[in-house]
C-alpha cells in the first residue's frame, strides 16, 4: 500500500492559521476531493475538528492520543501503524495523510508520495509543513495554474515520490 501525504502550502512552508486554512483556493479544495475520493484519508483530532465532518466518499481515520474519542462515522486510531494496518486489512492502495502538522511530520519518513499544491503567494499563520529534503524526492508531475475569478493566486500541482 503506498503512503500519500496531501497538502496545499504558501511560498513559505505555511500550511494554517488558527486552526484552518489561510487562503480560499476552490481549485485546490476541488483537486484534493477528486484525489482522495474513494480512498482511506487520516487526519490528526484538531484538523478533523476544524473541517467539522466525515468527508464522503472515503474512509475517515482520525489519530488521536485521546482513548475516548469518537467521531461519529469515522475511525479513530491511536498510533500511525494502527491507522496503516486498518487501510491495509480493507484492501486500500493509497492511504492518504491529511494533516495537520504533527501527522505530517509523523508520516513523512513512512511516505511514498507527496500531492503538494503549492500557492505562489505568502500568507499570514502559525502552522508550517515540516522542513523536506527535495533531494530525497523526485517530482513526477506539475501543472502550473494561473489566478482566475474565483482562484485568486496563481499554484502549482505537484506530484513528488521518494527516491
Amino acid at each position: 500500500m503506498k503512503i500519500s501525504i496531501i497538502v496545499a502550502l504558501d511560498r513559505n512552508n505555511l500550511i494554517g492559521k488558527n486552526n484552518s486554512l489561510p487562503w480560499h483556493l476552490p481549485a485546490d479544495l476541488k483537486h484534493f476531493k477528486e484525489t482522495t475520493m474513494g480512498h482511506h484519508i487520516l487526519f490528526g483530532q484538531k484538523t478533523f475538528e476544524s473541517i467539522g465532518h466525515p468527508l464522503k466518499g472515503r474512509t475517515n481515520i482520525i489519530l488521536s492520543n485521546d482513548p475516548n474519542y469518537f467521531a461519529k462515522e469515522c475511525i479513530t486510531v491511536r498510533t500511525p501503524i494502527e491507522a496503516i494496518k486498518y487501510a491495509k486489512e480493507r484492501g486500500e492502495n493509497e492511504l492518504f495523510i491529511c494533516g495537520g502538522a504533527m501527522v505530517y511530520k509523523t508520516f513523512l519518513s513512512l511516505s511514498d508520495r507527496i500531492y503538494m499544491t503549492k500557492i505562489d503567494h505568502s500568507f499570514n499563520g502559525d502552522t508550517y509543513f515540516p522542513k523536506i529534503n527535495l533531494n530525497s524526492w523526485k517530482l513526477v508531475s506539475k501543472e502550473d495554474h494561473k489566478p482566475d475569478v474565483r482562484n485568486p493566486y496563481f499554484y502549482h500541482f505537484l506530484i513528488y515520490d521518494k527516491k
